[in-house]
């Protein structure tokens, strides 16, 4: 796996990342298979579609939201918060371990740095995990 593509799906806020953002940080990394899905606001995200993206082979999830507390639908960054700590908690239920899913919220100032840094993180846990399983074996 140190080689091999991770697959990372990334719901994002259509209000918190642009098409030439999105391309940007596709471009950085070579080693993420990173298939984006917009929403029209991070709340409106939905416990089926993160667990259909586990299912269908996704090993890490990212919702990326506005600054929390500051989205134009209220309080729909929150809501989505809430939701991407339940998925959690349930994939750790299913033995799947935590932090599969992860919630990232952006402003303004530095959110392609934050971007990057949290997609990088994700990959390395996932790929952490996956050489822990082959050396179980």
């Amino acid at each position: 796996m140190k080689n091999q593509n991770i697959k990372i799906s990334m719901f994002y806020c259509l209000n918190s990342l642009s098409e030439d953002e999105i391309t940007s940080i596709s471009d950085k990394f070579k080693n993420v298979d990173l298939h984006t899905i917009s929403l029209p606001c991070s709340g409106k995200i939905n416990l089926l579609y993160l667990l259909k993206a586990i299912e269908t082979g996704s090993e890490g999830i990212l919702l990326v939201s506005c600054k929390l507390g500051e989205c134009k639908f209220l309080q729909g960054n929150l809501r989505a918060k809430k939701r991407i700590d339940c998925v959690d908690d349930l994939l750790f239920e299913t033995g799947l371990g935590n932090g599969h899913v992860r919630f990232v919220s952006l402003t303004e100032t530095d959110k392609m740095d934050t971007l990057e840094l949290a997609i990088h993180d994700l990959e390395e846990k996932l790929r952490f995990e996956f050489q822990e399983i082959q050396e179980k074996r």
